[in-house]
């Protein structure tokens, strides 16, 4: 079932239960509204004749020729029966059209109190019953001995009205066949019509997934038609391209990724290649043919190191878990780590500590590989003699360590681009400084590893600033002490400069 017709049927489903609600408690209200209405009449139409009779200590006198009564024609409620009669059956008045049926099941509403009752008059038709039984008034009622018994006086009477019920019950018959009919046709209206509006408002949709179905694996640049509808719908076309956007610039950076390490690989395989067959020539001396060894070498070594690099950075989000992090206090492990560092600019780094401990979660060794290069890197692009700050801040519940350099800057087209692997600045080639352009990536690896973030602020001229920001911890006794640092293979003596 599509979704159009999921959303119809569940729309239809509602309003056939609203309608059927709101026609059943409309009905039921008309219902009671109008046996109230019988009821009433029917009271006061009793009322009306025992208001009419007089009632003494000798008995209840009623004359039909000294009094007319009067109810009134037919109405919607349907046809008056009305009657007087004594203890003995005898019918003193009432209405012309006699109804000896009702005149003698009137006692049923006798028995219910004198409220009144339904029941089934001549042809079984339906009738509301109502009687009322007037007896002699009790002892010591003032009785005048003037008046003389009349013909009339009976010990006890008993007055009945009925109302029929055909009337009301076609009206309720009406009232639901009306009710149902009306229904029946806005059901219908709401199906023709709201089957369509479904459709229309999901007409996006379907046009978004055949357009997604056109797509091909090369059509980085395909985008789904989104809706200016300000809804939902759009909000799903707009977030969906911009999915699409984030795949096609991470497909074109893995591209990048690929034709920069198949050069950084050709590179150094192409120079071991052309020394050894210049090398295999001609019989060589033994220095030269040391000379051709330690070029190999040399490559090979830079060649392993990019290897290490890309099988680091290509199994960071993948295999690779997380590293084993402790709690390390910053201000003492920094400490540590620069008196081991050795670098020919080891007097220009400038140790600022916090001034309280600095707790964080991390791995002591590759953090240590990560300031490392940072540190060469600004040894890499500052002039010898200028300070290099590796400090310690507490900022909240943010530990940063940051290294900052007063160098040549970098420029801020390049600081978007400064973590893609073998991505170098213009100041970099330039200055022919040595490095693959793998560290800054490398870093920024380790530091989501740690669950921090690493930053750059530079302007051109005025030195660069790399922060490490890490989330901070609660200090633990079992905490180990920072080794001494080692570059591990992943980055090796590579440069992580830009």
């Amino acid at each position: 079932m599509t979704l159009a017709s999921r959303v119809t049927v569940f729309f239809l489903a509602t309003l056939a239960v609203v309608l059927v609600g709101f026609s059943c408690t409309l009905y039921a209200l008309a219902w009671r509204y109008v046996y109230r209405q019988v009821d009433e009449r029917l009271e006061a139409a009793l009322n009306t004749m025992v208001a009419a009779a007089e009632v003494n200590s000798l008995g209840v006198e009623w004359e039909p020729s000294e009094r007319t009564m009067s109810f009134g024609r037919g109405t919607i409620l349907g046809a008056f029966r009305w009657w007087v009669i004594d203890d003995g059956g005898l019918r003193m008045d009432g209405s012309v059209d006699r109804a000896p049926e009702l005149e003698r099941q009137g006692r049923g509403s006798r028995a219910a109190g004198g409220r009144p009752v339904s029941v089934a008059g001549d042809g079984g038709a339906a009738w509301r019953v109502i009687e009322r039984r007037l007896t002699a008034a009790p002892a010591g009622v003032a009785v005048d001995p003037a008046d003389p018994p009349s013909a009339g006086l009976r010990p006890a009477l008993i007055l009945g009205a009925a109302l029929s019920l055909e009337g009301p019950r076609a009206t309720l018959r009406n009232l639901g066949l009306a009710l149902m009919a009306l229904s029946a046709a806005l059901w219908l209206a709401a199906l023709a019509l709201g089957r369509g509006l479904v459709r229309r408002a999901l007409r996006p949709l379907a046009l978004m997934a055949e357009s997604a179905r056109g797509f091909r694996a090369h059509d980085l640049g395909e985008r789904l038609p989104t809706p200016t509808t300000g809804d939902e719908l759009q909000e799903l076309g707009q977030s969906f391209n911009a999915l699409l956007g984030r795949l096609e610039e991470s497909f074109e950076r893995q591209s990048r990724f690929t034709g920069d390490a198949s050069h950084q690989l050709r590179t150094p395989l192409t120079s071991i290649q052309g020394q050894v067959d210049l090398a295999l020539r001609k019989d060589r001396t033994p220095d030269e043919y040391r000379r051709v060894l330690a070029i190999v070498q040399e490559k090979t070594r830079r060649l392993r190191q990019i290897v290490d690099a890309l099988l680091f950075l290509a199994r960071a989000d993948g295999e690779n878990q997380d590293p084993r992090l402790e709690t390390v206090e910053l201000n003492s492990w920094a400490a540590e780590f620069l008196a081991a560092w050795s670098s020919p600019r080891s007097d220009d780094v400038r140790l600022e500590l916090a001034p309280d401990p600095a707790h964080a979660r991390v791995q002591p060794a590759l953090l240590g590989e990560m300031v490392a290069n940072l540190l060469d890197n600004a040894c890499k692009y500052s002039d010898p003699g200028t300070p290099i700050r590796l400090r310690v801040e507490i900022r909240g519940a943010i530990r940063r360590l940051s290294v900052a350099d007063r160098g040549q800057g970098i420029d801020p087209r390049d600081l978007p681009h400064l973590f893609e692997p073998f991505f170098r600045t213009d100041l970099a080639r330039q200055r022919t400084a040595a490095g693959l352009g793998l560290g800054l990536a490398i870093a920024g690896r380790l530091a989501r590893s740690f669950g921090g973030e690493i930053m750059v602020a530079s302007a051109p001229g005025e030195g660069s600033t790399f922060s490490l920001e890490l989330p901070g911890a609660v200090e633990t006794r079992n905490a180990h002490p920072p080794a001494e640092p080692e570059l591990a293979a992943a980055a090796g003596n590579s440069a992580c400069g830009p």
